[in-house]
């Protein structure tokens, strides 16, 4: 049910003109390096989880992870450049996509498990709930508010539709003229 109030809350933010505005305030100023932020901590969370918890990943979880781990790269560059990137944005909107099909499974399963029609591999089911923090935020819930956030972020930045390559973006490594402005 939180999954599901997660996303109406995005279709709302999205949906509802005077929340989408805010957001779309707040994105423009932050939002590619939030995103970025947001899909490495959640990377860096699923290595945690596998590597140093000892939780093996069930196979829906790969197919997350290959949606999610490219998110810091796509993101990272995107965040680097001064208009941002459409193509980028497109690649991030996709791997989101992708990502959610698989998720939105993955947490069905796992809330539903008869549900479950054996694809999984028995050794490592994907109904098991390694995590339930909070009372219902379990690994593949952790990945829908990983998806929706990112997927947010780059559904209302504009700054690659609005042509604002005269100004410097903060994090831009290319720009001729210092973040501060230029130098006497």
């Amino acid at each position: 049910m939180a999954v599901v109030g997660v996303v109406l809350a995005g279709i709302a933010a999205v949906a509802h003109r005077p929340t989408r505005d805010l957001v779309r305030e707040l994105v423009d100023e932050h939002g590619r390096i939030s995103a970025w932020l947001v899909a490495a901590i959640a990377t860096g969370g699923s290595l945690w989880f596998s590597e140093s918890a000892g939780f093996p990943p069930c196979e829906l979880c790969w197919y997350q992870r290959i949606a999610i781990y490219p998110l810091v790269v796509v993101l990272g560059i995107r965040a680097l450049r001064r208009g941002g990137s459409r193509d980028l944005r497109l690649a991030g909107l996709v791997l989101v996509g992708l990502g959610l099909v698989v998720n939105l499974w993955h947490v069905a399963i796992e809330t539903f498990p008869d549900l479950d029609t054996g694809a999984c591999d028995a050794a490592v089911p994907c109904t098991v709930r390694w995590v339930e923090g909070i009372g219902f935020f379990t690994i593949p819930r952790l990945a829908t508010v990983t998806l929706v956030l990112v997927g947010l972020a780059l559904l209302v930045d504009r700054t690659d539709r609005r042509g604002r390559d005269d100004e410097p973006h903060p994090y831009d490594l290319h720009s001729n003229t210092p973040v501060g402005g230029p130098t006497p």
